[in-house]
C-alpha cells in the first residue's frame, strides 16, 4: 500500500507541476502580447498613448509630462528601432518594491539605429479587470 501511496503522491505532484507550468506559459504569452502591443507604441514615439495604456502603478508613479520626457530622453540618444529579440521571459508573483500580484519580467535584446546592442526589460502585470498592462520599462 505504502508504494502505491507514494506513487499516487508523486504523479499528483507531477500533475500540479505541469498545470502550474501551463498556467505560466500561458501568462507569459499573454503578458508578451500585451507588452509588445505597447512597445510599438513607444517604438513610433507615442508616449502619451504608451503612458495611457500602461498599469495604473505606472501611471500613479510618473505623470504624463514625466513619461513623454523621459521616453524622448532615453530612446532619442539609440536612434530608431530596428529589431528586437525575446532573450528571457520570467513569472512571477512577487518583484522588489512592487505589491503582491502577478507579474513577467521579459528580457528583449534589442538593435536601435545607434546602439546595436540594448536590453529592454518590459515588465506587464496582470490587472484587476484581466488584463496585463505594463506595470515597468527600462532601456540599457
Amino acid at each position: 500500500m505504502k508504494p502505491f501511496a507514494a506513487a499516487l503522491f508523486s504523479s499528483i505532484l507531477l500533475t500540479a507541476a505541469a498545470c502550474s507550468h501551463a498556467q505560466d506559459r500561458q501568462a507569459i504569452d499573454e503578458a508578451k502580447r500585451a507588452a509588445e502591443e505597447w512597445l510599438a507604441l513607444v517604438d513610433a514615439g507615442q508616449y502619451k498613448a504608451s503612458w495611457e495604456q500602461a498599469a495604473e502603478p505606472l501611471r500613479k508613479a510618473v505623470s504624463i509630462a514625466q513619461w513623454e520626457q523621459g521616453g524622448r530622453a532615453a530612446r532619442m540618444p539609440v536612434g530608431a528601432f530596428q529589431e528586437r529579440s525575446l532573450a528571457s521571459s520570467t513569472y512571477t508573483t512577487t518583484l522588489p518594491g512592487a505589491p503582491q500580484g502577478q507579474y513577467v519580467v521579459l528580457q528583449y535584446t534589442t538593435r536601435f539605429a545607434d546602439r546595436a546592442n540594448a536590453v529592454e526589460t518590459v515588465t506587464p502585470m496582470l490587472e484587476a479587470d484581466g488584463k496585463w498592462r505594463v506595470s515597468g520599462y527600462f532601456l540599457k
